[in-house]
């Protein structure tokens, strides 16, 4: 008894093109779906390495402008403390010379002393106590890096 196996070519060939419109429009639909030309390294692989390679450089760079506005607070919030500190320093230089007056009592040249401590006291007040984060920005010794862009040793002390 012989065996006969019928195959339906255009069947086959409209089946397997019905399956490359589905895929195709399954990768359509998950591109307008994501907004993005590539979603996995199927779509591209070159410019899926060259995507993720500008994303890192972003993440860096948006990472490097926010140390960047750190490093801007740190130098106002230094600037103020220092503009206090010179305002002191102006009056204790005005009390200075009003001291050698002549024309002053033992009472003012007192009061006039007191004062200048009194200043003195203020400025290492604002010395010690002017921070930011934590750090104290007017400290001896202290010396801070703040790294300014997306790839190592771009940074400003």
């Amino acid at each position: 008894m012989a065996q006969v196996i019928n195959t339906n070519s255009l069947s086959l060939l409209t089946q397997n093109n019905l399956n490359k419109s589905q895929s195709s429009l399954s990768s359509a639909i998950e591109r307008l779906s994501s907004g993005l030309r590539i979603n996995s390294a199927k779509d591209d692989a070159a410019g899926q390495a060259i995507a993720n390679r500008f994303t890192a450089n972003i993440k860096g760079l948006t990472q490097a402008s926010r140390n960047a506005n750190d490093g801007i607070s740190v130098a106002q919030t230094t600037e103020g403390a220092l503009n206090e500190i010179n305002n002191n320093l102006q009056r204790i230089r005005e009390l200075s010379v009003q001291a050698t007056n002549g024309t002053n009592s033992d009472s003012d040249l007192s009061s006039i002393q007191a004062e200048i401590t009194q200043r003195l006291e203020e400025i290492d007040r604002v010395s010690e106590q002017t921070q930011f984060n934590g750090v104290k920005v007017l400290a001896e010794n202290n010396e801070m890096k703040i790294q300014v862009g997306a790839n190592d040793g771009e940074t400003i002390t």
